[in-house]
């Protein structure tokens, strides 16, 4: 498993990044210079997933603030980069009151420990044996280090809980066939990549146990923006009777939105889609709270009415 450093650190003068694009072929580091250079960087996934920009925002601020940059124009640079993930505006806010170097590395570490509690109270939710599906990428990679949805797979094979995990490929820029695969490879626990297509029939054979993802945004009563064909899993793992469980931190809570309505959903380039045809690419898509069975954020495992439950997670933040 990679160090949070290795996925992205401030240093004196730039903002360092792996290269998320070029995973799993090759190791490259991405300099920044710039909070412009963080922004294009989120814009194009170089860095993605949502406590990961949040991280990669705070950085930038901090870099643009040791140069004397103007701080509204970083802020608000940055904060467009990428509309869906609330963890952007919500690291951006905290380091208005103090833009230091210090304090984005304590947020950096802080989402990291968050990460991992969140993980240990997940893995609790496993049975000797269990087989889970995910789908999108939400390791260390996503958020600067460990992982939510996958930090809570690695912790249940840890435990001896997990059996295997079948990893979708996520459509249309295969950040599970990439970046999940490749981290769970590296931490040794056992997956298979699948299409997104295949995960209804591998339910109907009764190959799969449970559905664990993270998230981008959680509204107050539970509905969750996550990557696009997560609504069409939990759909298919009611059908089939089976949980979804949703582990994200505090910082992905969004109780300023009531429901999943008032969420942004990013429509990206249409060309990652087809270069040849019209395409639509919505990057995101919204899960009800009724398809969820339990969110797990780094205060424990909550359950519907989520209203109540995550209001009390966010005050205990």
């Amino acid at each position: 498993m990679l160090e949070p450093e290795a996925i992205l650190r401030l240093e004196a003068d730039r903002v360092v990044m792996l290269d998320q694009r070029r995973l799993p072929a090759e190791e490259v580091e991405l300099e920044c210079r710039s909070a412009a250079d963080v922004a294009a960087a989120i814009r194009e996934l170089a860095v993605r997933g949502a406590p990961a920009i949040g991280v990669a925002a705070a950085y930038a601020y901090a870099l643009a603030a040791s140069r004397g940059d103007d701080l509204d124009e970083t802020d608000r640079v940055l904060r467009s980069s990428r509309p869906t993930a609330v963890n952007l505006g919500w690291a951006l806010d905290r380091m208005r009151d103090d833009p230091t170097a210090e304090h984005a590395r304590r947020i950096h570490r802080d989402e990291v420990e968050r990460c991992r509690a969140m993980s240990a109270h997940a893995a609790r939710l496993f049975a000797p044996g269990t087989r889970a599906l995910t789908h999108c990428n939400a390791g260390g990679l996503a958020t600067g280090g460990y992982g939510s949805a996958v930090g809570a797979l690695i912790a249940a094979h840890e435990r001896g809980l997990l059996e295997h995990v079948w990893v979708d490929e996520t459509r249309p820029l295969l950040q599970g066939a990439r970046l999940t695969a490749w981290e769970l490879e590296q931490a040794g626990v056992p997956a298979t990549v699948i299409t997104d297509g295949a995960a209804a029939s591998f339910m109907a054979a009764g190959e799969i146990d449970c559905l664990v993802t993270g998230a981008d945004r959680i509204a107050a009563n539970g509905d969750t923006a996550n990557k696009i064909g997560t609504y069409s899993i939990a759909v298919l793992a009611r059908h089939h009777g089976l949980p979804l469980w949703v582990v994200a931190p505090s910082s992905t809570l969004d109780l300023a939105t009531h429901d999943g309505s008032g969420i942004p959903i990013e429509e990206r380039d249409p060309t990652e889609v087809t270069a040849r045809f019209p395409a639509r690419n919505p990057a995101f898509d919204v899960t009800p709270a009724e398809l969820v069975s339990a969110i797990v954020t780094e205060g424990g495992v909550h359950r519907a009415p989520y209203e109540q439950s995550l209001a009390g997670a966010v005050l205990a933040a």
